[in-house]
């Protein structure tokens, strides 16, 4: 971080008087340090001090972290809360940065540790306040994105807060961005808004899945190889690196790389220079990096096969996008958008939903998140012949109630079983069809084939 001729107030509030004293030595430095062993004392530091950043544990007296983040968000929007979680709860976590913290760390931590966070927390805040001095020239349509990410439009406070953030970040040319959202959400849709809105808009965008990636093709795939490098290399041929020089790459399932993937897309990201397979020369490369995964941040962190250092290279702005059924007030808007696409599509003047049909809607959970939504709407309109959609142009729904009532507590990964059975007895097991006609790839079906003993 760079010397500041004035330093920063920042408030460290935590019971633990050897974790208090150890936070305040590691930022005495570059910050005027306050410290509270109790959420109240915190409160009565805020009222006479002008404070830029908190950092808090969440098991605290009187009241949890998270119901201090709110009672300072509620008071002082500006600040910035760090949240330490010694708990090992992460959906907790997950839950306080959905409601306005900064970032989060874990006791025990290093020096190393509140540094990154620290440090990753000035980088959003500096970016909000370009952000709101740019606000009356840098003017971004909510109109033009719902047009050109139909998967993520509505007007439901957490789809609007993945748009903001959109906006913010597509203002930085380098930030490394992590998207996180299940299979469905809009994930690539989001990164391609990132790129679509940045300067490096006239750029390429290039997205790969690095699930699909064996470690063997990595070099070659990323960096490039020239002619005569190894058995297979016949011609030259471009990396991801080259290709994309001064756009956007996209990696798409980060959390099924291997270890040994991984170290090694760590190592070029923290050069920023690449090797092309048979020279000896490295080339700089100038790349924002986009990423994604259907995984939880707990699933990320705490399980030992993804490397944390590479969680925190990829994951400098983090994205959280909603499942479609914590934002059920925008299904009418998002099914309305695929019925007027598809009557395009297929030349078709079906003119709305029945109430029927959008209480049924209401009632089913969306596994499969918008892209199922929209493989429901398109199987509708071809079987409507009537001038709206009804519930019985929805009977697979239907049927799955039938099959398992909504309001009963339910086994996700059972239904997925199911799904993936029901898929191949159509199929006569025909595992590319199957892939097909769940609209996944043939690599993510074999893993889950895998994952539930189905491999025949």
């Amino acid at each position: 971080m760079e010397e500041n001729t004035t330093k920063l107030n920042l408030l460290i509030i935590d019971d633990d008087p050897f974790y208090r004293r150890l936070s305040a030595s590691i930022l005495g430095e570059k910050f005027t340090v306050f410290t509270a062993d109790c959420p109240s004392d915190g409160l009565k530091i805020l009222k006479k001090e002008k404070i830029s950043f908190i950092v808090s544990d969440y098991i605290l007296p009187e009241m949890t972290g998270l119901q201090l983040l709110e009672k300072v968000k509620e008071e002082y929007p500006d600040i910035e809360v760090i949240l330490i979680s010694n708990s090992g709860d992460m959906d907790t976590v997950i839950e306080a940065l959905r409601k306005g913290a900064a970032d989060y760390f874990k006791k025990p931590f290093t020096p190393a540790d509140i540094w990154m966070s620290i440090e990753r927390v000035m980088k959003y805040s500096l970016l909000k306040q370009d952000l709101d001095k740019q606000k009356q020239q840098n003017v971004f349509l909510k109109k033009e994105l719902k047009s050109e990410i139909g998967s993520i439009i509505g007007k439901s406070k957490p789809i609007l807060n993945v748009i903001e953030q959109i906006k913010m970040v597509a203002q930085t040319p380098d930030t490394s961005v992590l998207i996180i959202g299940e299979s469905g959400t809009g994930k690539e849709l989001v990164a391609r808004a990132i790129h679509d809105f940045s300067d490096r808009k006239d750029q390429i965008f290039g997205a790969s899945n690095m699930s699909a990636i064996p470690d063997a093709l990595f070099e070659s795939e990323f960096f490039g190889h020239t002619k005569g490098s190894f058995t297979d290399a016949s011609t030259d041929k471009a990396g991801w690196f080259e290709t994309v020089n001064k756009g956007t790459l996209f990696l798409d399932e980060i959390g099924e790389m291997t270890l040994n993937l991984q170290v090694k897309l760590l190592r070029v990201l923290e050069d920023r220079k690449y090797t092309k397979v048979g020279t000896q020369k490295s080339v700089p490369f100038d790349v924002r990096i986009v990423s994604a995964t259907n995984k939880s941040i707990e699933t990320l962190t705490e399980n030992t096969s993804f490397r944390l250092d590479l969680f925190h290279r990829l994951g400098t702005f983090i994205i959280h996008i909603p499942p479609l059924r914590e934002r059920k007030e925008d299904i009418p808007i998002i099914a309305n958008h695929f019925l007027n696409s598809l009557n395009s599509k297929m030349g078709k003047d079906i003119r709305g939903i029945s109430e029927d049909a959008l209480e049924l809607f209401n009632e089913y959970r969306f596994p499969g998140n918008v892209r199922e939504l929209r493989n429901l709407m398109e199987r509708a309109v071809i079987l409507c012949n009537e001038n709206e959609l009804q519930s019985k142009h929805f009977d697979i729904i239907k049927s799955f109630s039938n099959t398992k009532r909504l309001d009963e507590t339910f086994d996700l990964e059972e239904i997925e079983k199911n799904t993936i059975l029901r898929a191949l007895e159509k199929t006569d097991y025909n595992k590319a069809e199957a892939a097909r006609l769940l609209n996944i790839e043939w690599n993510a079906l074999h893993r889950r084939l895998q994952k539930y003993n189905l491999l025949t």
